[in-house]
């Protein structure tokens, strides 16, 4: 096929396709019917989830081009300036788009007649700047005219990557939004619709890109590029089915919900995943590794074209599902108990030894983190043994029981206890940045991607290329220095629980995913400049570490007890307010979590000073046999040199005397 009408053809059919199943899908759903009371009029029923559907398309296109990008194109080719200018024209179109979709949300949502009055400016005004899912809209439709501006700007590697960051951050806003919200599991909906649409903007906008830079891609460079993206759609693919799936099934409440239009148009969707599942299975295996034959390229870009089309079926039929009522949410108790208030969900039972072992609150997000971070550290361990070379045991024993631990605590009993209890949350904040860092450090994950991944050779950068421009970066410089991973370190205990920090990571899932995430990192550097293996630009002396550890350790006792002698309850109207008839009242386990930050916090601690002794203990061994070896390399000249010095002083001494 002529690559330049392949540019033309597939953007037409994702876009053909895509509306025609919407059409359908609302039509079949009941999403555009019209409304008993209020109904805002069939250019808003019919237009809103046309432009949702807009702004689901023209962030995969921005997405994906800017990853793809990233990841599989030479930076100084015509490839890379082509995927840019797309990602450029891609979120110009997001921007028009979410105006739109904020526009005509406001008038759906408020019931408001447009017209050229100021009292209607006002309306629009203030639902843009006092209702949540107004700002949503607004800093969405703000972020996309920063985008546009960027993509079209920036043509080097950091600030692309820098550009790429901020285009993911503007789709959680959307991942706020529709039901998901309103459902009594809502923060798991929010997750799971996040991370969906996430590996379904990088899916669908990295295969409209392969179509956009057909033309300019040289036939050399095009089998490497194509296993590239089949390696990131591999991966959006296992993202997409699981948060789907999870997506689904907090929708439908159950099996019986499949025959309800909500279930029906889950289904379609399911069944487009599948089918554009056996299409990347079939050209990867068959296709991608001869593409340089005429008629294998034939055959590739029609399935290209076909999964466009099925993209568009399952684009069509998500926008449709965003406007169809899920039956679980029909079915919904009202939440009215305090921690159903608070929380989203119902007060646990009472916490005993048994659901220490049978509780569980799943969060897909570390799931899929755990689990990928075991997957291709496993890879890259298989790899060397292939070619014969030998990694510690130890090291690959201590990484997966690193990821084990960090799935166990943000999907475990902690996990479903922490926001009930500090005494939960805090032991849930020991283990993230004290024993999991332990764990993962002598892993050494950064030593291990330098040896296993395959350097790139054609200007293009790869994971390999990416990981070691991290740590030799600035910012690695100067996060790895000692001194600023100890401050950070034991900085962020005072800095996050004696500010709104606390409060944020309780009300806001993002929050909730900061601290985490600021936990993990914070923890994992002071480990990293203690006993780390993977390089850093900077270690202290074995005897600093130590001392820098007694430090810590003495400030980290002290902010236990600090919490300990609190007589006031910290975020009173939280944890004061879950109606908790069972354990410890509020004021005795806060007293309970400083405990364990005195304590069992110190165990890890204490665990990492007796490392850096032994590491210290065998680095003088270490230190000793070197200079053995070269003494019996040199006949031990060096001492003998000295001797004869030592003689020499002497015979002159006696001279003088004389």
């Amino acid at each position: 096929m002529n690559p330049r009408l392949l540019r033309l053809a597939g953007p037409a059919i994702l876009a053909v396709v895509a509306v025609a199943v919407l059409v359908w899908g609302l039509a079949y759903g009941g999403g555009a019917t019209p409304l008993v009371l209020g109904d805002p009029g069939p250019v808003v029923r019919w237009g809103l989830p046309v432009a949702t559907l807009a702004v689901n398309l023209t962030a995969a296109g921005m997405i994906g081009s800017l990853v793809l990008a990233l990841y599989a194109l030479p930076g100084e080719s015509r490839a890379f300036d082509v995927a840019l200018d797309t990602a450029s024209v891609s979120a110009a179109l997001f921007t028009a788009s979410a105006a739109l979709t904020g526009f005509l949300t406001f008038v759906n949502t408020m019931n408001a007649a447009p017209s050229a009055d100021a009292v209607f400016g006002q309306q629009l005004g203030r639902f843009l700047v006092e209702v949540e899912l107004g700002r949503a809209w607004l800093l969405t439709t703000i972020a996309g005219a920063l985008l546009t501006v960027l993509t079209f700007a920036v043509r080097a590697w950091t600030p692309t990557l820098f550009v790429a960051i901020l285009a993911v951050a503007a789709l959680i806003p959307m991942g706020t939004q529709g039901h998901s919200g309103e459902e009594a599991n809502h923060t798991a909906a929010v997750t799971a619709l996040v991370l969906h649409i996430l590996g379904a903007a990088v899916w669908l906008g990295g295969l409209v890109l392969l179509v956009v830079i057909r033309p300019v891609l040289e036939r050399k460079t095009l089998a490497d590029v194509l296993l590239r993206y089949s390696t990131l759609a591999l991966i959006a693919f296992i993202v997409v089915a699981i948060s789907g799936t999870v997506r689904a099934s907090i929708g439908l409440g159950g099996w019986g919900a499949l025959a309800s239009p909500y279930g029906v148009l889950v289904l379609v969707k399911v069944l487009a995943l599948l089918a554009l599942g056996l299409l990347g299975a079939w050209y990867r295996g068959r296709l991608i590794g001869r593409i340089r034959d005429d008629d294998a390229a034939r055959r590739f870009w029609g399935l290209v074209l076909l999964e466009l089309a099925f993209m568009g079926i399952a684009s069509g039929a998500a926008a449709a599902l965003a406007r169809t009522p899920p039956p679980a949410s029909l079915n919904a108790p009202i939440l009215g108990t305090p921690a159903e208030i608070l929380t989203g969900a119902p007060l646990p039972p009472e916490l005993t030894v048994e659901r220490w072992f049978t509780a569980w609150d799943i969060d897909l997000l570390w799931l899929l983190v755990a689990a990928f971070g075991t997957f291709f550290y496993l890879a890259g361990v298989w790899r060397l043994r292939l070619r014969g070379d030998a990694w510690p045991v130890y090291r690959t024993v201590l990484w997966i029981a690193g990821m084990l631990l960090l799935f166990w605590v943000t999907s475990g009993p902690i996990n479903a206890y922490q926001d009930y209890l500090f005494s939960m949350h805090m032991v849930g904040h020991m283990l993230l940045t004290m024993a999991i860092p332990l764990l993962l450090v002598p892993g050494a994950p950064v030593t291990l991607a330098a040896r296993a991944i395959r350097k790139r050779e054609d200007g293009s950068r790869g994971g390999r290329e990416w990981i070691l421009w991290a740590v030799h970066s600035p910012a690695a410089r100067v996060l790895t220095n000692p001194y600023v991973a100890a401050g950070l370190f034991i900085g962020s205990l005072w800095l996050f629980y004696y500010t709104d920090l606390f409060r944020w990571s309780l009300y806001d899932h993002i929050g909730h995913v900061w601290m985490v995430s600021h936990f993990l990192i914070t923890g994992y550097l002071f480990v990293l400049s203690l006993i780390g293996i993977d390089p850093v630009p900077y270690r202290l002396p074995y005897a600093l570490r130590l001392l820098v550890l007694i430090a810590v350790m003495a400030m980290h006792a002290f902010f236990g007890i600090a919490i300990m002698m609190q007589s006031g309850l910290m975020i009173a109207e939280w944890f004061g307010a879950m109606g908790r008839a069972w354990g410890a009242t509020p004021l005795e386990d806060q007293y309970v979590g400083g405990g364990v930050a005195w304590s069992i916090g110190e165990i890890p601690t204490l665990i990492l000073a007796i490392t850096v002794a032994i590491q210290w203990s065998r680095s003088d061994e270490r230190t000793q046999r070197r200079r053995d070896r070269q003494a019996d390399r040199s006949g031990d000249a060096e001492l003998a040199e000295y001797n004869a010095r030592l003689a020499a002083l002497a015979e002159r001494d006696t001279r003088a005397r004389r």
